[in-house]
């Protein structure tokens, strides 16, 4: 690859890099506003969250179409095909990530209108979003600065996220057996939670592909040990 090609190829990855990192700030901003308007009951914020997920869906496809483009015209080889390979992924986590919180919003609307509220806005609900959310901005700066200690973080993190979906588990379990009117609530909440707990399932995933950029060594079927071997 000439001097030049090879520049115009540095141009279009960073680019590439550009987007998917204001990918990133627009789903960061989604969980949020999704765990917010869980707390607060904003309807309308809850509503600007899925309206919002079709441009996280153009995003996704936009990113996508230029990868494939890049692999076609540029050819990319050792540590930049890579990234363009981890971008591709990175970014339908991206897009899974902005599916969880419409749901969230969309779970959150449903329990809001249903009225009735028989089980208090858990606040534990509220500290496992702010724990999925921390994860997401983690993996997204690791990503950002290509940094592995940061994606290392990010993925013992996930371990914090689990304890927390199970505390609220148990709190609602509580709930309905004590009164089995609150079932239908519950199971809502718990749905709110699950995906809340996805996020952070995602978000370890950006941070497995960061340290496969970086080190060239997937790990995101091995034990957690194996991420120690990911030297450059």
């Amino acid at each position: 690859m000439n001097d030049h090609l090879s520049k115009q190829f540095d141009l279009e990855l960073e680019n590439i890099r550009t987007r998917i990192l204001q990918m990133g700030g627009l789903v960061e901003r989604q969980v949020l506003a999704a765990v917010d308007a869980f707390s607060t009951g904003n309807l309308e914020e809850m509503q600007q969250v899925i309206d919002n997920d079709r441009e996280v869906d153009a995003h996704e496809v936009g990113i996508d179409e230029d990868c494939t483009l890049l692999i076609a015209r540029r050819q990319p080889t050792a540590r930049d095909l890579r990234l363009v390979m981890a971008i591709s992924r990175i970014v339908t986590d991206l897009e899974r990530i902005g599916d969880k919180a419409s749901k969230i919003a969309r779970m959150s609307k449903k329990l809001h209108q249903a009225g009735g509220q028989r089980i208090p806005r858990l606040s534990d609900v509220h500290h496992c979003g702010r724990l999925a959310n921390d994860m997401l901005q983690g993996s997204l700066d690791s990503l950002a600065r290509m940094d592995v200690d940061a994606a290392r973080q990010v993925i013992g993190a996930d371990k914090a996220i689990d304890a927390a979906f199970n505390a609220i588990l148990r709190q609602l379990i509580t709930y309905m057996m004590e009164d089995p009117r609150t079932i239908s609530e519950a199971l809502d909440i718990i749905w709110i939670a699950k995906a809340i707990e996805r996020v952070g399932d995602h978000a370890t995933n950006i941070a497995e592909n960061v340290i496969y950029v970086v080190g060239g060594v997937d790990i995101r079927h091995s034990a957690p040990a194996a991420s120690k071997a990911d030297g450059a």
